[in-house]
């Protein structure tokens, strides 16, 4: 029998969002594709950030088997400088890696942490840090993207992510470039069904994954114009204007995923999932100005610092931010605004000032305690909500790689890594940020109908994928297999096959994807683009 599964990625969608937009008829394909199968809350990773959960949806392993944490990772364990991550970091084997060595086809279209492409059976156009004129080199096999040229309205200019959108999701733009943005993550969701249209009638595969990742953008961004809460707020001509518009993103999204469903026959399985899911930030933790004013963190320049906008969480200074510590007494810093991490700077030669071993636990301690009494000066709310050890949330051999303490803040938000004379900034208006809890729907052969089960846990998609395409699972899976969303009856015919984890993890993602000579490898004027791009944001000096 032949199996086939689609995976439809929507980046960031909380069901407290898409609840209200299928009820008022905005998406009636997804509702009834919701309908039809079995729903869940999806319980994300610590923390709920895109490339952890992903990676972690994929895999079926959590971040500290995986050893992706954030965008970057510190290049070792008593390290203070960070690198981009890309599939060569990945060490869990993926859905698509396993259905290559089962002899299974995959199409793998914008998923983060997939440049290098891997070396699958069928077709790999990545998601990430990628500039639209390296794009042929993500593409797998390496004449996809002059394939991907003949179709019309292929634009690699705005298929690629280009870090200015990025910028402007987290930290605004201006009024007037609202609209031409929302149009863009349209024209580019558009793209990505034209590409799968083609590869289906083309060369069509077993397994099919697709990301979109504009839901994601449009909420950060336009938060505002999605919470009821905040509807009766919405008054100008412009304010209205723009909540027409999101709604015209979503409506546009639901009728790409009908097109999609029509591409495969009835007996597909169709998963819908997110990363995460969505929710208001209603304030900002400059988190570093706080390690200062604590005593644990120290600048190269020791002047009053600047008041940083209350909106801004540092974007534009990753790796800049490294070189403005003064390290001969910095003990606890922020490298990153999206992990919400703090990492402890442990006392050797390079370190002299900073923690010595036997302190470690105490210092480690003392920092939770006093960010857990964090109060809003303004609102008298605690900041903090929960701070977890790296040992808490992780486990596996990448652990020493993830931040000693892992922050989840009272209104959901990201950190500030900026310098400020405030450590806690009310903002002007909310601002959409992640949440834990993401979606996930199945439905096709075998799933019960009309069923909502209590949350899971993002570990558990790839067991349930796995079985989808009849593939064993292997005995380390981090996740379960949630029997709950099959008919008995189903589970009976066809029960799910375990295997060693030696027998199906031999081809890990980072191997496949070590270029052959000649292929998929950056060349000068590349990495000088890809230099210049993360440069113009602060990510490198």
């Amino acid at each position: 029998m032949k199996f086939s599964t689609l995976l439809i990625g929507l980046d960031g969608a909380t069901f407290e969002v898409l609840d209200p937009l299928m009820d008022a008829g905005v998406m009636p394909h997804l509702k009834r594709l919701i309908d039809r199968g079995a729903r869940a809350t999806l319980m994300s990773t610590v923390p709920a950030l895109t490339p952890p959960a992903w990676t972690s949806l994929v895999t079926g392993h959590g971040p500290g088997t995986h050893g992706i944490f954030d965008f970057f990772r510190k290049d070792a364990p008593s390290s203070q400088h960070f690198g981009l991550l890309t599939s060569r970091d990945v060490d869990a084997p993926s859905i698509w890696s396993l259905a290559t060595e089962a002899g299974l086809q995959s199409t793998v279209l914008n998923f983060p942490l997939t440049f290098p492409p891997p070396r699958i059976r069928g077709h790999v156009l990545p998601g990430g840090f990628m500039p639209w004129r390296q794009m042929r080199l993500g593409c797998h096999p390496a004449e996809l993207f002059d394939r991907f040229r003949e179709l019309p309205g292929f634009n690699p200019r705005e298929l690629a992510l280009d870090m200015s959108h990025e910028a402007k999701a987290i930290e605004g733009c201006a009024e007037e470039e609202y609209e031409s943005w929302i149009d863009m993550h349209i024209r580019r969701e558009r793209q990505w069904v034209e590409i799968l249209r083609y590869l289906r009638r083309e060369d069509p595969s077993d397994f099919t994954a697709v990301l979109f990742d504009g839901v994601d953008k449009i909420q950060h961004l336009c938060w505002r114009f999605l919470d009821p809460a905040w509807s009766a707020s919405l008054t100008s001509a412009w304010d209205l204007r723009i909540r027409e518009k999101v709604r015209e993103y979503f409506a546009e999204l639901d009728v790409l995923i009908g097109q999609m469903v029509d591409l495969f026959p009835d007996d597909t399985t169709i998963v819908i999932a997110s990363d995460h899911g969505f929710g208001p930030q209603v304030r900002t933790f400059f988190v570093n100005s706080w390690l200062a004013q604590k005593g644990y963190l120290a600048w190269q320049d020791r002047e009053r610092p600047a008041d940083a906008p209350a909106t801004s969480l540092g974007l534009g200074q990753l790796a800049r931010h490294v070189y403005q510590l003064d390290w001969s007494c910095t003990r606890a810093f922020a490298p990153l605004p999206s992990g919400n991490g703090i990492h402890i700077v442990r006392q050797d030669e390079a370190h002299p000032g900073g923690v010595p071993e036997q302190e470690y636990s105490r210092f480690r301690e003392q920092i939770a305690t006093q960010l857990k009494e964090l109060v809003d000066p303004e609102s008298g709310e605690k900041v903090v909500k929960a701070v977890w050890t790296r040992d808490e949330i992780f486990k596996g051999p990448n652990l020493e790689l993830a931040p000693d303490l892992t922050l989840e803040l009272q209104d959901g938000g990201l950190i500030s890594i900026l310098n400020s004379q405030h450590s806690v900034r009310t903002r002007p208006f909310p601002a959409g940020t992640h949440r834990p809890q993401g979606v996930l729907a199945l439905s096709g052969p075998g799933i019960r109908q009309g069923v909502q089960l209590e949350a899971m846990s993002i570990l558990d998609v790839a067991p349930l994928m796995l079985f989808s395409l009849d593939l064993p699972l292997s005995s380390d899976l981090e996740g379960r297999l949630t029997s709950e969303m099959f008919q008995p009856e189903a589970l009976a015919q066809r029960p799910p096959r375990w295997a060693d984890p030696a027998t199906v993890t031999g081809s890990r993602d980072r191997e496949q994807s070590i270029a052959a000579p000649g292929e998929a490898t950056l060349d000068a004027e590349a990495e000088a683009e890809i230099l210049k791009r993360l440069q113009a944001l602060g990510y490198v000096e």
